[in-house]
């Protein structure tokens, strides 16, 4: 149980924005992994001493091109995938494949926030032709969150390579189920380039019903997965082929060199913005629990130099919030009040409006749960402001993971006891997906 503690001299931080929400028997001989070959050598992009220090990671789209091409050579592909599929000297996927004599590339495939990036979250994406390489890309965000019959005519076999950020709300992973149902139905073969999960194994918050698919949207939910899975996408991929019988011609390539207690900047790898608003590692980490109060009336920070590092709103009481706050613990983090004026283009809440906020600072990464605070603040605001807060949709429910934890939230139940059964069933999920992990810890 999360323990009450009397935090003194705690640091507060703040600076948020309005939120919406989006919101196993053994593996069938279909799920196939390569043999690793030999580690090459590579140019690391050097950033940390950790970094220097640690084996070089080699995502899958390099081992693929490197020493499993002959599963696509000869085969009509089509590529699933964006601007963060890139080598570990940061080529671009795309373009690699495209000029290689060994892949007869024929289409893409663009998940939320378009083929090569930029497009702000939530905001429909419509088909195009790719200027780098003249390949028609079909969007996976726009009147179909799936390949249709049509967008896989000509298509001999499917490779999925897009950085995932570990958390489940985040539509990468979902474009991937989705599209591996398309590839089943057409018995198209279906492989995936495995990265890194950037925040690690760890595993955290609500496991999601089954049923929560149909609630707010599918694509931020569409499997049972913990909120924070713990999950890479090749491992995800394995788990929902199996347990749920998908059916697919599936084969993972791994990332090479991973441990799966490594975070991404221990890894080498170049960072690539997934999406408009996670510009860091510890925006990635923050996200996972923040994400939650993105079906409110909060702000996380969007238009502001850090999204994903503040929680706000026009009517918070932040220093009242600090003290109530203080009666928690936190471990990992400093929190502290300012007030911000969040500014930019897109999705802006309270652009314009000066905002008190709390920042989050993290100070040890591998002790914060946010999950945890996400949960143990939003039942603080709403205490605290009743009349002020409100919940948007109910993509709230489907990020909590299920309607006896809305139920709770509601009634006003103290945090711990939701977050106590979260990790009850997190213990026993994570039983159930052993089988499926591709990557042991240092």
């Amino acid at each position: 149980m999360k323990a009450v503690l009397a935090v003194t001299g705690l640091l507060l931080t703040a600076a948020g924005i309005a939120a919406r929400a989006a919101v196993p028997d053994e593996m069938p001989d279909k799920n196939t992994v390569p043999e690793p070959a030999a580690t090459p050598a590579v140019t690391l992009s050097a950033t940390s001493s950790a970094e220097q220090t640690a084996a070089p990671v080699i995502p899958g789209l390099e081992v693929l091109l490197r020493d499993s091409v002959h599963l696509i050579r000869g085969k009509r592909v089509g590529f699933l995938t964006n601007q963060t599929a890139v080598t570990s000297t940061g080529e671009s996927g795309i373009d690699l494949l495209h000029a290689s004599p060994d892949v007869n590339l024929v289409a893409l495939y663009g998940p939320e926030h378009g083929l090569r990036g930029g497009v702000e979250g939530g905001v429909r994406v419509d088909n195009e032709r790719d200027a780098a390489t003249g390949l028609p890309v079909f969007s996976l965000y726009g009147q179909t969150q799936r390949p249709t019959a049509e967008m896989l005519r000509g298509v001999d076999v499917l490779l999925f390579d897009m950085q995932d950020i570990g958390a489940r709300p985040y539509t990468f992973v979902w474009t991937m189920a989705m599209s591996m149902e398309s590839a089943a139905a057409r018995g198209i073969p279906f492989i995936v380039l495995d990265r890194p999960n950037p925040i690690t194994s760890r595993v955290g918050g609500g496991l999601m019903d089954f049923e929560m698919r149909n609630v707010g949207q599918a694509i931020t939910g569409y499997f049972p997965v913990p909120l924070r899975h713990g999950m890479t996408v090749g491992e995800i991929a394995r788990y929902i082929n199996a347990e749920y019988k998908l059916g697919v011609d599936l084969t993972v390539i791994p990332a090479e060199g991973w441990k799966s207690d490594r975070w991404f900047d221990e890894t080498g790898l170049p960072w690539i913005n997934p999406s408009p608003n996670i510009r860091s590692l510890e925006a990635a980490l923050n996200y996972s629990g923040l994400v939650l109060l993105e079906a409110t009336n909060l702000t996380v920070g969007r238009g502001t130099d850090a999204p994903f590092s503040y929680v706000g709103a026009p009517w918070l009481d932040t220093a009242r919030l600090l003290e109530r706050l203080a009666t928690y613990s936190f471990p990992g983090v400093t929190l502290s009040a300012v007030t911000l004026t969040p500014e930019g283009e897109g999705w802006i809440p309270f652009k314009g409006e000066r905002t008190p906020m709390l920042r989050l600072t993290v100070t040890d990464r591998d002790v914060w749960d946010p999950v945890w605070f996400s949960l143990a603040l939003l039942t603080e605001v709403r205490k605290q402001h009743p009349k002020e807060f409100q919940i948007s949709n109910e993509g709230f429910t489907q990020m909590l993971g299920s309607r006896w934890a809305r139920a709770a939230f509601d009634r006003g139940d103290d945090p711990r006891t939701i977050y106590d059964r979260w990790e009850a069933q997190n213990r026993s999920w994570e039983g159930l997906v052993a089988k499926y992990r591709l990557y042991p810890a240092r």
